[in-house]
């Protein structure tokens, strides 16, 4: 076995794409072999992405794919064979598209199911590995996310094919050797480009185990993770020598290192005078515009320093790359600067009343239509979690005003950030201009909640006016699809409640939405649907936070009104599961429950003592007795792990109630006594959770 490198070598990919197509490229070629029988167990896939190529190495490959043994189900006995035994028309059409030649009597007879089926069983010959890895590499370019295909016209002048980006060479190497197939109208060979720049001849690669080493000595890394590894280190070096911190986002990371072949960094600065600016804006100018990495100091503060990746290895040091990216930058800022200034010059509330320009839904009405709503519903959220409602009113009221502002519209990732600015300068509360930023949190899975009580307000009464209305007019999540990001909101909600442990009910939420939602015409009231959604949301995100499956449905079995006390119940519930009692208790809830189910009427809330005639059920009331006033106290305090673990006394007593006593008696007076001890038994049980539902 012999190691494979295939590279596709085009021009410049969509850098924010290349990364994903990397890693399907490598993964629909390893796929494709590992379908047809070629690579063996210990076969490893080295993925490659660089701005001008997409390559993929695969190790230990066969040569010639394996013969294989198959069985063809062709069709019933009944259909196949006539009364004879001789073969139908149907049979031999069968046989002939399958392209199978053999007397009717070599064929196997299998039952299946109903029908008793012929097969044939045969083996299905070996093929070269040009052959195989021709159908990988048509597979793997078959299914490449690719984001937008470009067409264009082939070598000959008149084929047309569809591909991300034109593909200018194909090496494809088994070892040392050529493997012969073709793509795009090239045939492969073992000649690829280099940098760009720095190495304008055609390289040459020996070898499948050549390609890693050759490509750096033409000044191409051709590893995405590698890349991105170097830029990183070389930025955090950079910034060191300047005492400084590097503002290092995700997702630039990837951008850059997916424009660029062999990364360089350099230095660069712009006019203290910009740093007036918030720095959000300056920050946001210098990613997005230029992919520029902005500098902190120690104390947190911007510097009028920045960090820029280059491809190009300067002979002056860098001096005229920092320069000419010191003017670009300088009029971008420039532009920041003009729109802060502006801006500056109008409240926020002046801009409220420009908000019926700005469309919520066609069938919603206007920003400034939704905001209203928004902002009585925050009022009364404020009531129920002790904000106060004046703040978290004007807060809602100047949340979106910012979306009127120049430097929103120039860069919409800023909403809200912007508004805290303009708010402070307007002299506004400062929880309320702090609401304002805070609103829209969470944005993303794991982003921090808002902190105090009107921030609090103002991003349920957001959250929840969207989720209602939408809700209103059936505009809900379909499969993955969930355009309004009704997902997201949910579980920020949720995330509120729980971890800001919010003394306020889901239900009570969603009733007040409703009530200032109501009065939108064509919205229908569909709270029952929206609860179902949390309840689906919660499940999920407490499946994430690592409870399990039964945990989760024991525990919201119940119902709990006050989702802040979700964490303390299922940590009781993982700490009773754990007490060796556990499991005869819960198959005994389970036991009780299916009991209780077929009572016919009413099941009495008292126990008789007098009617208690067993020694088992007397022992079992005597137990529950002493118990009871010790669980309550524990479930008033809050102790839900002491109060579960207080019920597990309770095995013994319960195991000799099931043992020794016939609940269903002939006597109906001590059936219904035994009915109601168990029901007083049933919900002492199961106040924190469904214990039955954690039976095994």
């Amino acid at each position: 076995m012999t190691n494979l490198l295939v590279e596709l070598q085009t021009e410049e990919l969509p850098p924010k794409a290349l990364k994903s197509l990397s890693a399907a490229f490598a993964e629909g070629v390893k796929k494709s072999l590992a379908d047809q029988h070629f690579l063996a167990e210990d076969s490893q896939v080295v993925a490659y992405g660089a701005p001008r190529r997409l390559a993929v190495r695969v190790t230990n490959v066969l040569a010639r794919s394996p013969e294989e043994a198959y069985a063809q189900k062709l069709v019933p006995v009944r259909v196949g064979l006539d009364a004879d035994g001789k073969p139908t028309a149907a049979l031999t059409k069968k046989m002939a598209a399958l392209g199978i030649s053999c007397d009717v009597a070599e064929l196997k007879r299998v039952q299946d199911g109903k029908n008793e089926q012929l097969v044939f069983e045969g083996v299905r010959p070996g093929v070269e590995l040009k052959d195989g890895l021709q159908t990988a590499l048509e597979y793997a370019v078959k299914h490449l996310p690719i984001p937008k295909v470009m067409t264009y016209q082939l070598a000959d002048g008149t084929t047309t094919v569809s591909f991300v980006r034109p593909v200018r060479h194909l090496t494809a190497l088994y070892g040392e050797d050529v493997v012969p197939v073709s793509l795009f109208g090239l045939e492969a060979g073992r000649v690829t480009a280099g940098h760009r720049f720095h190495a304008t001849a055609p390289v040459e690669i020996a070898s499948a185990d050549a390609y890693e080493d050759a490509m750096k000595a033409a000044y191409v890394d051709p590893c995405f993770a590698h890349r991105r590894e170097t830029i990183v280190n070389a930025l955090l070096e950079h910034a060191k020598q300047l005492d400084a911190e590097p503002i290092m986002p995700e997702d630039l990371l990837d951008e850059v290192t997916a424009l660029t072949e062999w990364p360089v960094i350099y230095e660069s600065r712009f006019e203290e005078d910009f740093l007036t600016v918030p720095q959000e804006c300056l920050i946001l100018t210098m990613q997005l515009n230029q992919k520029y990495f902005a500098l902190r100091d120690r104390s947190g503060k911007l510097m009028n320093r920045f960090l820029l990746v280059s491809q190009l290895i300067a002979k002056d040091g860098g001096k005229a790359i920092s320069e000419g990216n010191a003017r670009v930058v300088r009029a971008r800022l420039a532009d920041a600067k003009f729109f802060y200034e502006q801006d500056l010059k109008e409240t926020l509330e002046s801009r409220v009343e420009g908000l019926k320009h700005v469309v919520y839904h066609n069938k919603l009405g206007s920003q400034l239509e939704r905001m209203h709503r928004v902002e009585a519903l925050s009022g009364l959220i404020a009531q129920m979690i002790g904000a106060d409602k004046a703040h978290a009113e004007r807060a809602s009221r100047l949340a979106k005003a910012d979306l009127r502002t120049l430097m929103v519209g120039e860069f919409p990732e800023l909403q809200g950030i912007m508004g805290e600015y303009y708010a402070r300068h307007d002299r506004e509360a400062d929880d309320v201009a702090l609401a304002i930023r805070e609103h829209y949190q969470p944005r993303y899975a794991g982003d921090e909640l808002p902190s105090g009580p009107v921030s609090l307000s103002a991003a349920l009464a957001d959250k929840l006016e969207t989720l209602i209305g939408l809700f209103g007019i059936n505009q809900m999540p379909t499969g993955e699809k969930d355009p309004f990001a009704l997902r997201r909101h949910a579980l920020g909600v949720l995330r509120m409640l729980i971890e800001k442990k919010l003394d306020v009910t889901l239900n009570a939420l969603v009733d007040a939405a409703w009530s200032v939602e109501q009065n939108v015409a064509g919205v229908v009231d569909n709270r029952e649907a929206l609860l179902g959604f949390f309840a689906d949301r919660l499940r999920v995100m407490l499946r994430d936070q690592g409870y399990s499956a039964q945990e989760v449905d024991a525990v919201l079995a119940l119902r709990p009104g006050r989702l802040l006390e979700l964490p303390l119940r299922l940590a009781a519930v993982r700490a009773f599961m754990a007490l060796p009692e556990s499991e005869a208790l819960t198959a005994a809830n389970k036991r009780i429950g299916n009991i209780l189910k077929k009572v016919e009427g009413e099941i009495a809330q008292d126990v008789d003592a007098a009617l208690l005639v067993e020694p088992a059920e007397q022992a079992l009331y005597a137990a529950l007795s002493t118990i009871e006033p010790e669980v309550d106290t524990l479930y008033a305090a809050g102790e839900y792990e002491k109060m579960l673990a207080a019920t597990a006394k309770l095995r013994a007593p319960v195991d000799a109630f099931f043992e020794d006593v016939m609940v269903n008696a002939e006597d109906l007076r001590l059936r219904a006594n035994r009915q109601a001890l168990l029901g007083r038994l049933y919900r002492v049980m199961n106040r924190i959770a469904e214990i039955s539902r954690l039976a095994k």
